[in-house]
Order: structure tokens, then C-alpha cells, then sequence
């Protein structure tokens, strides 16, 4: 079992993206942060898992990888898994979960060995074990070789404790945030996003230029670890060191339920002072006054909200608009399609790597400023 002060912690990111997070990752102080297939690790303690999971943007977890050992077969695995110094890190009175990843191991049935891992946890610590429990330990047996890290986050990290609804076919907030980044945006730009569904690409750049910490309004499942420090904890959230930018963020949208999903989501995040979102059709779209900043826009794929044939004069129609009326502004678009992207008329650079949003494929088309 890993020591307090020194342990490998992953963060999972969508594949495709672990070097933008990786990049955030160093930008927020994590050391030796490096990027790793679906994540990206670095070195550390529990402060650093608290920090992780409250302020960087773009991980879908946290995990504490926090022992290992070799195991051929189910006998041992359940022999090794009781050596492992459980009350150090779990509370025999919070229930646990196993789920556990089996690939080239001659323990080859998952569910036998989450089973037994489960048994060794509850037989050695009293831990009950329940499906709908909190706390989830993660196996994951490769070459033989079990490694053990708990899900410090909980629910997913994309969210944050504001958006309680959403439009069709939502971009989620750590994906989004990571766009973002990737468009060069660092807060101190205006965005806009002329089909903004509910809000997400707003409301994150308007609590990155606000300097909001994105897990400020949830909780986690590190506070049910025996290793939670609750005063540490609440002075580590309780540090705001918030902007008050003079800049604004715009979000439009056809759709009026779209619009007042925007505004309700941008008020519980606490940025609706500095937000507006107005119902809008793409041809009557207008930059607003101030500074010239980034567009940001994650149109219909036609994959699944639309014919991409139909979707052509969509694409046209918005590249024409923002040719025409945005002169300064940087733009970024999201789709599957290099077609649709070269339908915009706008002089993208090569697209990013393909990246996995619900199922689908999707690239980062991204302008310099516009002549």
C-alpha cells in the first residue's frame, strides 16, 4: 500500500485530449505531470488529490493508484489483496465497490476477480460492500499485474453541482474546458457561442476569466476515504482568489428553451452578471462591441441531429456571417466532417486529433484571427 506523502494520481481524460490536460495539469503546479493513454499521471499526496478534483478542468476523474502486486490466478489475487493495508486509506463503516479490467492475464473473468477483491476488503476491514456504493476501488489486471486505485471523484468531474438541465446532445463541461484551451483561450479574451444549447462553452471560459474553481459546488468521494481531512479540505475550497473581469460572454441560440436552460445554468454557476444569451437565427448574428476574442461553436454533425446534406447551407450560412461581421475574432469548430468545416469558407488550420464525444469522432477547426 502507497505511503501518505507519494503516489502515483491518473487523471482519466477523453482519448485524444491527454495532452491538453496534461498541459493544464502543469499549468495548475502538478510536477511532473506527463501524458499517458487516457490520462495523464504525476506524483503526489491527498492534498493533491483534493486539489485535483476541485480545480483542474479537463479530467473525467481522479484515481489514487495506491498499491500493486503480481497475481496468475484467483487464489492469489484474493492472498495479495488481503496483504494491502486497506484501513489506511478506506473506513470500515463506508460501503465499497470493485470493478475491476482484465486484459493478456491468465485472471481473465472480471467480475470473478472484483468479487474477490470485495471479499478480501470486507473480510479483512469490515468495509460492507454494496453496487450503489460511493467509493469505488478499480482493478485493473494487465500482464499479470494487478493495480489498485480508488475513484477519489465520485460522479463524474464534468459535474460541477450547476447544470441541472441540458440541450440535445451536450458537449460536457471537461471537454468543453479542454477546447477551449486548445483555442489558445486562457481568460482574458471574450467567447462567444452562436449555437450555445445550454450554455456550456459560455458558462466554462466565463468561470475560467472569473478564476471559479470548477468542483466548488460538489462533493466527493475522497470525503468518504479514512484519509479525508475535512478542515484541510474546507480550507483548500474555501480559498477563492476570484476575478471580477470587465469582459463579457455571449451565447445565442435559435432555440428560446435553449436560451432559458443557458441563463438558469449560468446563474447557478454564479456567472450570470457576466453572461448574456439571446435567441438568435446565425444570419442576424453580430459581433459585440469591445475587443475582438474566439467564437466557439459545436454546430449539428448530422450524425445524429440532422442530414449533413441539409447541414451544408447551416455551415455556409455561418462561415459567410462570421467572414463578414467578425473581422479580429478567432474561431473554433467542432465537427466529424472536414466537409462541413470546409463548407464554413473559413481559413481553418489542419484539425486537431479525432477525439470521442458520444460515440462519435469529432476534430478542432480553428481560425487565426479574421482579416
Amino acid at each position: 500500500m502507497t505511503t501518505e506523502t507519494d503516489f502515483e494520481i491518473f487523471l482519466v481524460a477523453a482519448p485524444g485530449l491527454e495532452p491538453t490536460l496534461c498541459a493544464e495539469a502543469r499549468a495548475r503546479g502538478f510536477k511532473g505531470a506527463r501524458a499517458a493513454k487516457g490520462g495523464v499521471t504525476f506524483r503526489g499526496d491527498w492534498s493533491a488529490v483534493w486539489r485535483a478534483n476541485l480545480e483542474i478542468r479537463g479530467a473525467g476523474r481522479v484515481i489514487a493508484r495506491i498499491g500493486g502486486f503480481r497475481a496468475m490466478h484467483l487464489a492469489q489475487l484474493d492472498k495479495r489483496a488481503r496483504k494491502l493495508a486497506w484501513s489506511h486509506v478506506l473506513r470500515p463503516d463506508v460501503p465499497i465497490r470493485v470493478e475491476a479490467s482484465c486484459k493478456s492475464s491468465r485472471i481473465y473473468h472480471s467480475g470473478a476477480a472484483a468479487q474477490r477483491i470485495e471479499r478480501a476488503i470486507h473480510e479483512e476491514l469490515g468495509a460492507p460492500v454494496s453496487p450503489e456504493a460511493e467509493v469505488c476501488i478499480r482493478a485493473r489486471i494487465e500482464d499479470d499485474f494487478c493495480n489498485i486505485g480508488i475513484d477519489t471523484s465520485g460522479e463524474l468531474l464534468h459535474k460541477r453541482g450547476h447544470k441541472e438541465a441540458v440541450n440535445k446532445a451536450p458537449m460536457r463541461e471537461t471537454m468543453a474546458s479542454l477546447f477551449l484551451r486548445q483555442c489558445g483561450y486562457d481568460g482574458a479574451e471574450p467567447v462567444l457561442d452562436p449555437m450555445c444549447g445550454s450554455g456550456t462553452f459560455v458558462i466554462e471560459a466565463a468561470e475560467i476569466a472569473a478564476r471559479l474553481k470548477p468542483g466548488r459546488s460538489r462533493r466527493f468521494a475522497f470525503e468518504q476515504l479514512a484519509t479525508f481531512d475535512e478542515a484541510a479540505w474546507h480550507k483548500l475550497r474555501d480559498t477563492e482568489n476570484p476575478a471580477k473581469p470587465a469582459l463579457r460572454f455571449y451565447g445565442s441560440d435559435r432555440d428560446a428553451g435553449a436560451i432559458s436552460i443557458s441563463r438558469a445554468n449560468a446563474q447557478r454557476a454564479g456567472v450570470a452578471d457576466i453572461t448574456e444569451f439571446h435567441q438568435q437565427q446565425i444570419i442576424d448574428l453580430v459581433a459585440p462591441g469591445g475587443p475582438p476574442g474566439l467564437v466557439i461553436v459545436n454546430p449539428p454533425y448530422g450524425d445524429r441531429l440532422g442530414d449533413k446534406k441539409r447541414l451544408h447551407a447551416l455551415y455556409r450560412a455561418l462561415g459567410q456571417t462570421l467572414a463578414t461581421r467578425f473581422s479580429g475574432w478567432r474561431v473554433g469548430l467542432i465537427t466529424t466532417d472536414t466537409a462541413l468545416a470546409a463548407a464554413c469558407g473559413l481559413p481553418f488550420a489542419p484539425p486537431t486529433a479525432p477525439v470521442s464525444h458520444g460515440g462519435l469522432r469529432v476534430m478542432l477547426f480553428l481560425t487565426a484571427p479574421l482579416p
